[in-house]
C-alpha cells in the first residue's frame, strides 16, 4: 500500500472544541463526560439511562448564513450535517488551503455515520414531513452536503459500519487516493446522541455503563458511556504533500477491513477476526508488529469486548518483544464516539505522532488483572511517553457491533530539510497578512481571533504566518489585508482592524477586480542607490533587475545593477541614468506582473515610455536595452549649458515670457497648472524670477540639458537614421509623445526620434488613458513619486487610488507589500509566492475559521424543524459580489404598498424561513437565499397560492426571473398587467 499523509485536521469532541484543544484534554488527562443536557432529553424521564455521557456544547449552533442554507432547511438538516460542513471548512483550512480553492476538483469525501436517529425523531409524524425533512435525515447527505456546498466532485459517500465507520471512511479514502479517483480526500465521522433509545438498547444487552463512563481496561469497566463527536482529517497521497509543501502530521502506511462472518453472534466481537485484520493492515504496511510503539485500541470498557481486545493484540503484537507495546483508548476521556470513535482514535495518534509524546490514559491506575496484560506484552499507560528519534509506528483499531472491523498503521512524519540558520534570520521581510470572512461581523470575529493567537507565538518575524494567510485565508468576499514585519506589528495591525472603528481602508468588501494603469518615470528621478532597500528584501525584483541588467551590460560594457545599488554617483550622468532608470522600470514592472497584477494599460513620461513600451509588448527587453542605451550616449554627446524648470502656471500664462526668451520652449505639460520649461539655463533663471515675483511656483529640474527641445536635435537625428525591432502592443499605450491613446502607429525609430525632442503631452495622455480603461488604481513605476503627485494636483483621475512600490530613497519590501495588499483590498487574487523569499514559504498554523454563533436550530420537545429568532443579521453568502447586506441595512422602517412585491416577500419567507424583513428586493435566491430546485417549485407553488389573478406559473417561465426577488416580483407584475389587459 502506499503512503498516505495526514495534512489536516479538524474535530469537537466533548469538553474539546478544536484540535488544540482535544490535544490539552488527552495530555492533561482530562474528561469530556457530564450530565445529559436539557436540550436533549429529561434524564428523570428515563431512569433506566445513565444520565451522564459525552456531550458537544452548543451543538445546536450552524452559521447557515455562511453555507448558504435557508433558515428552513437548517433546521430541517440532521445536527451530524450542520457539525460537518464547518468542521471541514476547519480541516480544509488547516491543511493549508483556502477551501474555495478546491471547488470543482475531484476531491472526495468519506463520513462515517451511524444510525437514522434523526429521521426517526422528525419522521414519525406522517403529516409534519417535508422534502426538506426528506433530505435532512438521509445518512447519505452527510458526506454529500459538504461535496455540494465545496463543489467537490469527487467520490463522496458516507460509511455506516457501526462502531468501525469513521476509521473504514479513513481506509476507504485511503484507496481512493492510491487508485487515483482522487487527489485530495476529507475523511471522518460524526456522532450525535439525539435520544436515549440506544442507550436503552446498550442496557438491555448488559453493555451500559452505570455512571455513563467508559472505562477501558480497568477494573471498574462495566459498559459503555455514550458520547457525541465530529472529526475530519485531510489526506494526500505523500509524494504530492511532499511536492506541495504541505505539513504533514502523520502518514497513513497501510490499513485493512475485515468482517467477523458467522461467529458468536451478529453483535459480539471476534477475537480471530481481530487478530486477522491486525495483521493484514501490518502487510500492507509493510511493517512488523513488533516495531509498533503503542496502539489505540477500540477499548469500550465492556468485559468482554476489552478481553478479547487484549487477547488478539497480544497475539500480534506481544511475543516475542524486548519492549511492551503501549496500549490505550481515547474513549476514557471522551465515552464511546460511535460512528466517530474510529477518527477519534485516529487523531489522537496522529497528535501524538507529530508531538511525540503518548499521553497516558485514564482509568490506568485500577488496570484489570483478568486482561493478564503483561504477560501478553503490553501495557497500559499510566504517564505520558515519549517517543524516540527516528521513525515511530503506531496502530488505531476500531471495531463495529456489526463484525465490521478496521485497522490503521500510521508513522511519524519523514523530516523535511528545513532552511539554514542564515536563511531563517533573514526574518523581518516584509509580508501581507491576509483575513477573510463572509461578513463584515464575521471578519472582524476572525480579526479577533487571529490577533489572540498570533499574540500567543513567539515573537520574530511574520512572513512565514503572511504566506500562510495567503494561502488559506483569502477566499471570503469581506477582506483584510496589512503588510508586516514581526508579529508585535502584526498583533497592533489586527487589534487596530477588529475594534469597532477599524482603521478606515482596511478591510471591506470589493464589488470587482481592480483595474490598474503602470505610470513610467522618466529621467530626472534617479539617485545613488536607487531600490536597493527593494533588491535586498525582494527576490522577485533581485531577478528581474538581473534580466535588465544583462540586457543593458551587453551594449553599455558594464553592469548597471552594480552602479544602481552602489550608490555611486554617475549614476547622474545620462549615458549611465536612462539605462538605469530603464532597468529599475523594467524589474518593478515585471516584479508587480509575477505577482499577477498586470496593467489595463501603461503610460511612460519620456524616457519612461520605453520600460512602458517594454510591459505593453511592443518593445523586447534586448531592443529595448539597445536604444536605451544609445539614447543614453547620444544625450551625454550634447553640449551642456541646458536645463528644465517646472511652473505652476499653464500654457497660456507662460506664451510671452517664451516668447521673450529665443530656444525656451515648454518641454512638458503635466496639468492644468503644471507646466515644464527647457531651454537655455540663463533664459529660465530669469523666467524662473519672473514667475516667482508674481507668485507662481517655480522649481529647477536636476538635469544638465535641455530634454524636449531644439537642443536634442543631433540625439533626434542619430535616433531616425537607426532601426527599431518593435510589434504592436498587446497593451492599450497612453502615448505621451501624442498625448493620446495609441491606435495603429507603430512604436518605430521615428517615433522615438520624435519622442525625445518634442513636448511629452502628459496631461493629454493620462485624461486619454482614464477615459479609455477608467481605472481603479494608478501604480507610478520608478524610484521615487513624481507621476502620481502630477496626476493628483491636475485632478484628472478622481476617485482612483495612487500606489507607488519604490516611492523613495526609503523604501523597502514594505511599500510593495502595501501595494499588494491594497490591490487585494480591491478585488485582486495575487500570486502571493512571488512575494516571499522560498525559506518564508513555510506553512505555518493558524487560528481556524470562526463562524457566527448566533444561529442555533434544535427543538428539544418535538424535533420539528423551526426557524431562527427574527432579530437576524443581513445575509451575506460566502462567493460572489451582492447588495444584500447594505440594502437590508436601508430597508425602510414602513415600505411604500407594493402588492405583487408583498406577495412574493411573504412566499420566499415561507419557504426559506427567513423573516420578512431580511427578504430584500436586492436578495438573490441563489447566491444570497440559498434556493435549490426544489425550494423554486415550492416558492411557485407558494406565488400561485398568494397571487390567484395570475394563474398558473411554470418553472420554466419564473427562471429567468429568478435573479432576485424585486426582478421575480416585477415578472409577476408584467404577467398580471397582460391577463388583466
Amino acid at each position: 500500500m502506499g503512503d498516505i499523509a495526514v495534512v489536516g485536521i479538524d474535530c469537537t469532541f466533548p469538553g474539546a472544541a478544536g484540535v488544540q484543544a482535544y490535544w490539552d484534554l488527552l495530555m492533561r488527562g482530562g474528561a469530556g463526560t457530564g450530565p445529559v443536557p436539557g436540550q436533549r432529553w429529561e434524564a428523570r424521564d428515563f431512569p433506566a439511562v445513565s444520565g451522564s455521557g459525552g456531550f458537544i456544547d452548543d451543538a445546536d449552533v450552524f452559521d447557515s448564513d455562511f453555507f448558504s442554507v435557508t433558515p428552513r432547511e437548517a433546521a430541517a438538516m440532521d445536527p451530524h450535517h450542520r457539525l460537518l460542513l464547518p468542521c471541514a471548512w476547519r480541516a480544509l483550512e488547516d491543511s493549508g488551503l483556502a477551501p474555495g480553492d478546491l471547488a470543482g476538483t475531484e476531491t472526495g469525501v468519506f463520513v462515517g455515520v451511524m444510525g437514522g436517529e434523526w429521521g426517526r425523531l422528525t419522521m414519525s409524524d406522517l403529516t409534519r414531513v417535508t422534502p426538506l425533512l426528506g433530505a435532512g435525515s438521509s445518512a447519505g447527505m452527510a458526506a454529500n452536503r459538504i461535496s455540494y456546498h465545496f463543489n467537490l466532485t469527487g467520490p463522496s459517500l458516507a460509511v455506516d459500519t457501526a462502531c468501525s465507520s469513521s476509521l473504514v471512511a479513513v481506509h476507504l479514502a485511503a484507496n481512493s487516493l492510491l487508485a487515483g479517483e482522487c487527489d485530495t480526500a476529507l475523511a471522518g465521522g460524526v456522532n450525535i446522541v439525539l435520544s436515549p433509545l440506544l442507550g436503552m438498547v446498550y442496557g438491555q444487552l448488559g453493555l451500559a455503563a452505570a455512571d455513563g463512563r467508559c472505562k477501558p481496561f480497568s477494573a471498574d469497566a462495566d459498559g459503555i458511556g455514550r458520547s457525541d463527536g465530529v472529526g475530519l482529517v485531510v489526506l494526500r497521497r505523500l509524494e504530492d504533500a511532499l511536492a506541495d509543501g504541505r505539513r504533514i502530521y502523520a502518514v497513513l502506511r497501510g490499513s485493512a477491513v475485515n468482517q467477523d462472518g458467522r461467529s458468536n453472534g451478529v453483535i459480539a466481537p471476534n477475537r480471530w477476526s481481530q487478530q486477522r485484520v491486525l495483521n493484514s493492515a501490518y502487510r500492507r504496511a509493510g511493517v512488523t508488529p513488533d516495531r509498533v510503539a503503542f496502539v489505540e485500541a477500540h477499548g469500550t470498557g465492556t468485559v468482554l469486548g476489552d478481553a478479547i481486545e487484549c487477547a488478539a493484540l497480544g497475539a500480534v503484537h506481544g511475543i516475542p518483544r524486548d519492549t511492551p507495546c503501549a496500549i490505550g483508548s481515547v474513549k476514557g476521556n471522551l465515552g464511546h464516539t460511535e460512528g466517530a470513535a474510529g477518527i477519534a482514535g485516529l487523531i489522537k495518534t496522529v497528535l501524538a505522532l507529530h508531538h511525540r509524546i503518548v499521553p497516558a490514559g485514564l482509568f490506568t491506575d485500577r488496570e484489570n488483572p483478568q486482561l493478564r496484560l503483561g504477560e501478553r506484552g503490553l501495557r497500559l499507560l499510566k504517564s505520558p511517553m515519549r517517543l524516540p528519534r527516528g521513525e515511530s509506528l503506531a496502530g488505531v483499531s476500531s471495531f463495529g457491533m456489526g463484525g465490521t472491523n478496521a485497522h490503521a498503521v500510521l508513522a511519524s512524519a519523514p523530516r523535511i530539510p528545513r532552511p539554514a540558520a542564515g536563511a531563517r534570520a533573514r526574518g523581518g521581510a516584509a509580508g501581507v497578512f491576509t483575513v477573510s470572512g463572509d461578513t463584515p461581523e464575521a471578519l472582524r470575529r476572525n480579526l479577533a481571533a487571529q490577533a489572540e493567537a498570533v499574540a500567543g507565538r513567539p515573537r520574530g518575524g511574520a512572513a512565514a504566518l503572511c504566506w500562510s494567510s495567503n494561502r488559506v485565508k483569502t477566499g471570503l468576499p469581506y477582506r483584510f489585508a496589512a503588510p508586516v514585519r514581526d508579529t508585535d506589528e502584526l498583533v497592533a495591525a489586527l487589534r487596530r482592524a477588529a475594534a469597532p472603528q477599524g482603521e478606515p481602508g482596511s478591510a471591506g468588501r470589493p464589488w470587482g477586480r481592480p483595474v490598474v494603469a503602470f505610470l513610467f518615470t522618466g529621467q530626472g528621478n534617479e539617485f545613488p542607490g536607487m531600490t536597493a532597500g527593494l533588491h535586498r528584501e525582494s527576490p522577485a525584483y533581485r531577478r528581474h533587475l538581473a534580466e535588465a541588467d544583462a540586457a543593458i551590460t551587453a551594449h553599455l560594457g558594464e553592469s548597471v545593477s552594480g552602479l544602481i545599488l552602489s550608490g555611486d554617483e554617475r549614476v547622474h550622468r545620462p549615458e549611465f541614468a536612462q539605462p538605469a532608470l530603464f532597468a529599475v522600470g523594467y524589474a518593478l514592472a515585471r516584479t508587480l506582473g509575477s505577482l499577477g497584477i498586470t496593467p489595463a494599460a501603461v503610460l511612460g513620461h519620456s524616457l519612461g515610455e520605453y520600460a512602458a513600451a517594454v510591459t505593453a509588448g511592443a518593445l523586447d527587453l534586448a531592443e529595448a536595452a539597445r536604444l536605451v542605451v544609445r539614447r543614453g550616449a547620444l544625450t551625454a554627446e550634447l553640449p551642456e549649458g541646458g536645463a528644465m524648470i517646472a511652473a505652476a502656471a499653464g500654457p497660456e500664462e507662460l506664451a510671452a515670457l517664451l516668447a521673450d526668451e529665443p530656444g525656451t520652449v515648454v518641454a512638458a505639460l503635466n496639468g492644468p497648472a503644471d507646466t515644464v520649461l527647457s531651454g537655455p539655463r540663463a533664459a529660465l533663471e530669469r523666467i524662473g524670477r519672473e514667475l516667482a515675483g508674481r507668485g507662481v511656483r517655480v522649481a529647477p529640474l536636476p538635469v544638465p540639458y535641455a530634454f524636449h527641445s531644439p537642443q536634442m536635435a543631433p540625439a533626434a537625428a542619430a535616433l531616425r537614421a537607426g532601426t527599431v525591432s518593435c510589434a504592436p502592443p498587446t497593451v492599450p499605450v497612453a502615448s505621451t509623445r501624442y498625448g493620446r491613446m495609441l491606435r495603429h502607429e507603430a512604436m518605430d525609430a521615428d517615433y522615438w526620434a520624435g519622442q525625445i525632442e518634442e513636448p511629452v503631452l502628459m496631461d493629454a495622455a493620462l485624461v486619454a488613458l482614464v477615459q479609455d480603461v477608467a481605472p481603479t488604481h494608478l501604480v507610478e513605476i520608478g524610484p521615487r513619486s513624481r507621476l502620481l503627485q502630477i496626476a493628483a494636483r491636475g485632478g484628472r483621475a478622481p476617485g482612483v487610488e495612487y500606489l507607488h512600490p519604490t516611492p523613495g530613497a526609503g523604501a523597502t519590501g514594505h511599500e510593495l507589500a502595501e501595494t499588494v495588499a491594497a490591490l487585494y483590498r480591491g478585488g485582486l487574487e495575487p500570486r502571493w509566492e512571488e512575494l516571499y523569499a522560498p525559506e518564508q514559504r513555510v506553512l505555518q498554523p493558524l487560528a481556524p475559521y470562526v463562524f457566527s454563533p448566533e444561529r442555533r436550530h434544535w427543538d428539544r420537545q418535538s424535533f420539528v424543524p423551526t426557524a431562527p429568532p427574527v432579530a437576524a443579521p443581513p445575509v451575506a453568502p460566502p462567493a460572489g459580489p451582492g447588495p444584500v447586506a447594505a440594502a437590508a441595512a436601508a430597508v425602510p422602517a414602513v415600505r411604500a404598498a407594493d402588492p405583487v412585491l408583498d406577495a412574493v416577500v411573504q412566499a420566499v419567507t415561507e419557504v426559506g424561513g427567513y423573516p420578512p424583513e431580511r427578504v430584500v428586493r436586492e436578495a438573490r435566491f441563489y447566491e444570497d437565499l440559498g434556493f435549490d430546485s426544489v425550494m423554486i417549485m415550492q416558492l411557485k407553488n407558494q406565488v400561485e397560492a398568494r397571487l390567484p389573478r395570475v394563474g398558473e406559473v411554470s418553472v420554466q417561465q419564473m427562471l429567468p426571473a429568478l435573479r432576485s426577488v424585486g426582478s421575480l416580483a416585477e415578472f409577476l407584475d408584467e404577467m398580471l398587467l397582460a391577463r388583466t389587459a
